[in-house]
C-alpha cells in the first residue's frame, strides 16, 4: 500500500512551508529514515526521512513551491530492494522483459540510419564565432553538440577540416546574428530565511535608532595563550581552542558592568535579564544563522568552544531547530573568517547590541613611545541608541578591549 509522505508541524506558528531541495528524484529506491526533502521555514531548515524503505513513485511539489501543514507532497511505494542494484524492486523488473524487441525489430533497427545531429543554426557560442569569423565561415551552417544545439568551437575547427565541396556556397548564406554569452538572467524565489532575514534587517532600521561605534584589539595576549596552551586543551577536550570563546567572555564581563547593552524594549519599558544568551552568527548550509548560547556566564571555556562546534555542525547538516536560534540578549558575529577588515553590524531586533569582530593582522602601531608591529583586529559594536547611551556604548567596548588585550582578566575577573 503507498505511504503519503506529508508536510510535518515544525512549530505552533508555522503553518506553511518551503520546498528547499529533492534530495530523491522520482523512481529512486530509498531506505528508511533516509532524508527525502529539504523543507524551509522562515526560522529553520527541516529534512524529511522516509518513514519506510521502498521506491519514491511521485512528487507532486518541486523545489521551489510552498506546501501547508500536512499537505501530502510525494507518494512512496513500500517493497524489497532488488538484488540487481538498480534502486527498484524485483517485480518492477517483469514490465520490462515484455517490452523487449523481437529479433526482427531489432535488425530493423540496426538498419536504420543514426539520428542526426542537431540541426545546424543554433545558439553560437562567443569562441566558436570568433574561429567561424576568422576563417569566414557562416556559423548557421554548423550543427551544434553542445546543450540545446549550441554551436561550439570544436563544432566549427570540425567543419572547417571537411572538403571545401562539402560546405555551402558562402554567398548563398543568410546573415546570422550572434547572441553574447554570459547575459542570461535567472530568477530563484527567496526562501522564508531569506525573507524573513530581509524583513527584519530593513526593520531594524527603521525602528531602531542604530550607531556603530569602534576600536581595535592587541591579540597578542590572546594569541600567546592558545599557542601555549592548544595542545593541552586539544588533547582534553578533543577541539582547539578558538578567538570566539574569549569574546564571548569578554561580553559576558562587559555586560555586568554595561547592562544597558543587553537591555530590551518591550512597550514603553525596558527589559534587564539577569543571565547572558549570547547568539553567535555561524555559516551554514542555507546560509548565516545565529544559534544562542544559553547561561553563557556560567560556562567555560571548553564548554562555549564545544557548543559552537556542535551548533556548526548543526547548521552545515541543516538541523538547526527552532528552539536553537529563539531569545538571546547580545549578538556576536565574526567577519574575520571571510576576510573582513571592518564593517557595521546590524542589530538583530529586538536586541539592543551586536559585536562585530575582523580579520587579525600585522599592523605597526606606537607602544611605549615606539613603533612595533603587532596583531591587530577591529571591532565594532552596532546599538541602539534608544536604549544605550554613547558613554556606556564606548565603555562596553573599551571594557572588551582591555579584556582581550589582557586575557588574565578573565581568570582573575578583575
Amino acid at each position: 500500500m503507498s505511504v503519503e509522505i506529508k508536510i510535518p508541524s515544525v512549530g505552533e506558528s508555522i503553518s506553511e512551508v518551503f520546498i528547499g531541495e529533492w534530495y530523491v528524484k522520482e523512481g529512486t529506491w530509498v531506505d528508511v529514515d533516509t532524508n527525502l526533502v529539504g523543507l524551509e521555514t522562515d526560522k529553520a531548515t527541516f529534512d524529511v526521512p522516509a518513514p519506510q524503505a521502498g521506491v519514491l513513485k511521485s512528487i507532486s511539489k518541486k523545489a521551489g513551491e510552498s506546501a501547508a501543514v500536512g499537505e501530502t507532497v510525494a507518494i512512496l511505494e513500500p517493497g524489497e530492494k532488488s538484488g540487481g542494484g538498480d534502486g527498484a524492486p524485483e517485480k518492477a523488473a517483469a514490465p520490462a522483459e515484455k517490452s523487449a524487441p523481437a529479433p526482427k525489430a531489432e535488425a530493423a533497427a540496426k538498419s536504420e540510419p543514426a539520428p542526426s545531429k542537431p540541426a545546424a543554426g543554433g545558439h553560437v557560442m562567443p569562441a566558436a564565432a570568433r574561429v567561424a569569423a576568422q576563417n569566414q565561415v557562416n556559423p548557421s551552417q554548423v550543427s551544434g553538440t553542445g546543450p540545446g544545439g549550441r554551436v561550439l568551437k570544436e563544432d566549427v575547427q570540425q567543419a572547417l577540416s571537411k572538403p571545401a565541396a562539402s560546405a555551402p556556397a558562402k554567398t548563398s548564406a543568410p546573415a546570422v546574428k550572434t547572441e553574447i554569452a554570459g547575459r542570461e538572467e535567472r530568477r530563484v524565489p527567496m526562501s522564508p530565511i531569506r525573507q524573513t532575514i530581509a524583513r527584519r534587517l530593513v526593520e531594524a532600521q527603521h525602528n531602531a535608532a542604530l550607531l556603530t561605534t569602534f576600536n581595535e584589539c592587541d591579540m597578542s595576549g590572546v594569541k600567546e595563550l592558545r599557542e601555549t596552551y592548544q595542545d593541552s586543551f586539544q588533547k582534553k577536550y578533543g577541539i582547539k581552542l578558538g578567538f570566539m570563546s574569549f569574546f564571548v567572555k569578554a561580553v559576558v564581563e562587559a555586560l555586568n558592568q554595561y547592562p544597558q547593552v543587553g537591555a530590551q524594549i518591550e512597550g514603553n519599558q525596558l527589559v534587564y535579564r539577569n543571565y547572558c544568551d549570547i547568539g553567535v552568527a555561524i555559516g551554514g548550509g542555507k546560509g548565516l544563522v545565529v544559534p544562542v548560547l544559553r547561561n553563557v556566564e556560567r560556562m567555560s571555556f571548553a564548554e562555549i568552544e564545544l557548543a559552537i562546534v556542535a551548533y556548526a555542525q548543526k547548521a552545515k547538516e541543516n538541523k538547526i531547530s527552532l528552539e536553537d536560534l529563539e531569545g538571546g540578549i547580545f549578538t556576536i558575529t565574526n567577519g574575520g573568517v571571510y576576510g573582513s577588515l571592518l564593517s557595521t553590524p546590524i542589530v538583530n531586533p529586538p536586541q539592543s547590541g551586536v559585536l562585530g569582530m575582523h580579520g587579525i593582522f600585522e599592523r605597526p602601531i606606537a607602544l611605549n613611545g615606539q613603533v612595533v608591529i603587532r596583531p591587530m583586529m577591529y571591532v565594532a559594536l552596532t546599538y541602539d541608541h534608544r536604549v544605550v547611551d554613547g558613554r556606556e556604548a564606548v565603555s562596553f567596548l573599551r571594557r572588551i578591549k582591555e579584556t582581550i588585550e589582557e586575557p588574565t582578566r578573565l581568570i582573575l575577573e578583575i
